[in-house]
This record gives C-alpha cells, structure tokens and sequence, in this order.
C-alpha cells in the first residue's frame, strides 16, 4: 500500500478522492467506487500500488495501436480494479475486484517492471493495460518515471475517466494512448458503465491539445450503442474536434460479464466503417477478421503502407523513415 495522490481530508475522517470524476467521499474502512482506493485511520492510500496481475510481451496491435510504431512489441502490465463498473467489462476478473478479493497478486517494485521490459531488445517500452490504469496511477507515475530514463516509450489503454489536474501530470510521462470511448450518448454511459461521457471527452480533447498519439476504440454493443445516427455525430465530432487523421477501432462485441445482448453482427460493423471512412483517415475493424478494415492506405496517394493478418504486420509500403514509399507521406508515429 501506498498514500494515494489527489485527495483532500474530510470532517469525521471521511476522505475525498481527486483522481477521478467521480471524487468518491469515502469514510473510514471503505473504499472508493474502483476497489482499490481505501480510506485507512483518515488517509486514502492505494491498496494496489505494486501488486501485478499479468506480464505479458504482446505485439502493439493487441492495445490497439496501429499508427505507434506498428509491428514492435511491448510489455504489458496491469493490476485490478477500476472506475468504471461496464455491464459488458471483457476482463471483469481483475477489474470488478479488490486486492483483497483476487488471490494471483504478485508484488514487485517499480525497478523490477522496468528490469523486466528491457530484457528483450525488441521491446518498444510499457503498456499499462488489463484492468485500467488509472486506478494504478501512483505505481505507474513511478514505473513510466524509471522506464522514461531508460529510453523505453510508455503506453495507457485507458477508458479516460480521469480529472484534468491528475492527467496533465502524466502528459511528460506517456508516449501514447488507447482509450476507450464506449459511446456518444450519456445515458449509455450512466446507465451501461456508472459513468459519464463529458470527461472522457475532456481526456481526448486534453490529448489532443499536448500533441500526444491516441487511438480511440469504440466497442459496438448490439441495441445499446449501435444506432447508425449516433455512431455518424459520434465520428463527425471526432473528425471536427480531434481530426480526421485520428485512428478509430470499431471492435465487435461478443456477451460477457452481466450483459447477454448478441455478438455485434458483422454486418453492422461494415456499415459502421463505411461511415466513418467518409470521415476520417484510418479506421479499421477489430474482434474480427474482414476483408476491409485491417489494412493501412496512405491517405495521400492511397498506396498500401501496412498489410496485417490478425497481429501479424507487413510494413512493406512503407521507406527507411517509416513514411509512404511512394509519395513519401509521414502517418506513423514512430
């Protein structure tokens, strides 16, 4: 355990958490809405600072990246807990549960996380993913300090419900992002998640702003997010606010956890790609194998970058400088 950061005391013990929009007013013995944010004698301290739940080198695509340096791999590491409670949640063994509560912890220090990623010379950096990062901020803050000095790149898959303050700290930090927007619609959001659209919102726009590589996956849940208008303003703000060069994940849903509705039909999700082609760059399909939607084109002079086969990348459109090697375009972040 660890004192948490961003929290202010309250009257009769009671502690407020800062960290994410929810600022759960947590009382003595408790813990906040992620699991793993408890308030001990008046402090709030981090019950999952440096208790692991999985290592793992996967490739880059499995975040989903596809524009930061694709085809690398990198060392993926998570915990439990989480601030959002997703009907639907795929990994809801680590993420719906506190220390406590899962017995396959393992404890390391941060140095260990860092020693561990660089022992394969391939390996790009970190990936702070499996159950959501956030809820793990002062263990990250510390790995991605050390990992930053040691030249690896740090990478959040997140579902972006975190506070301004909290994120702009680990704007020095972080490389890139894969965040999760799981819908357009605030009452999906409330009602599906116990969340709220608007901060996520704020999270990509604050990305945006500092100039850092984002990928957004939406997950496409049958008859809860899957109206045509909705995902259509859902692209078109994306285009307008963030660009049309941003990437888009359309990720095919499959029934987990608390929901039962049918795997998302492929079919919807062909629709769904088609109408955010007309908006933007890079789109691609996931969850699934398809034709179209795996691919990268470069949007300049249409020439074939990237060809994959599920996590297997072949970057044979692309020069030496990783831009398109037919009009020399830049689209990779690496």
């Amino acid at each position: 355990m660890k004192e948490a950061a961003f929290y202010i005391k309250l009257d009769s013990g009671k502690t407020q958490c800062l960290l994410c929009p929810h600022e759960c007013k947590i009382n003595v013995g408790k813990r906040g809405i992620c699991h793993v944010r408890k308030n001990v004698e008046g402090k709030l301290v981090s019950e999952n600072y440096g208790q692991v739940c999985s290592l793992h080198f996967d490739p880059i695509e499995k975040k989903p990246l596809y524009h930061f340096y694709p085809g690398s791999t990198v060392f993926s590491v998570g915990s439990v807990g989480c601030n959002l409670h997703c009907r639907f949640c795929q990994n809801c063994e680590i993420s719906q549960t506190s220390v406590g509560d899962f017995p396959f912890l393992k404890e390391y220090p941060a140095s260990e996380i860092v020693r561990l990623a660089m022992q394969r010379k391939d390996n790009i950096g970190i990936a702070y993913t499996y159950n959501e990062p956030i809820v793990w901020y002062e263990f990250m803050l510390d790995v991605a300090k050390l990992a930053q000095n040691d030249g690896l790149k740090n990478v959040m898959v997140t579902n972006g419900f975190i506070n301004p303050g909290p994120l702009k700290e680990l704007m020095p930090l972080m490389d890139a992002f894969s965040v999760d927007l799981k819908a357009f619609d605030d009452g999906f959001y409330r009602k599906i998640t116990s969340s709220r659209l608007a901060p996520v919102l704020e999270t990509l726009n604050t990305l945006r702003r500092y100039d850092k590589h984002f990928e957004i996956t939406n997950l496409v849940i049958t008859a809860e997010n899957d109206n045509e208008k909705e995902f259509a303003d859902m692209v078109k703000w994306i285009s307008g606010e963030l660009g049309k060069e941003t990437v888009l994940h359309i990720s095919r849903y499959h029934p987990m956890y608390k929901m039962t509705n049918p795997a998302t039909s492929v079919h919807k999700l062909m629709d769904f790609f088609r109408i955010a082609k007309e908006k933007l760059d890079f789109v691609y399909v996931g969850n699934v194998l398809t034709k179209e939607g795996q691919n990268t084109y470069c949007p300049e002079c249409g020439h074939l970058l990237v060809e994959r086969l599920g996590y297997s990348v072949d970057k044979t459109g692309l020069d030496e400088d990783g831009s398109c090697g037919k009009c020399g375009a830049t689209v990779f972040n690496n």
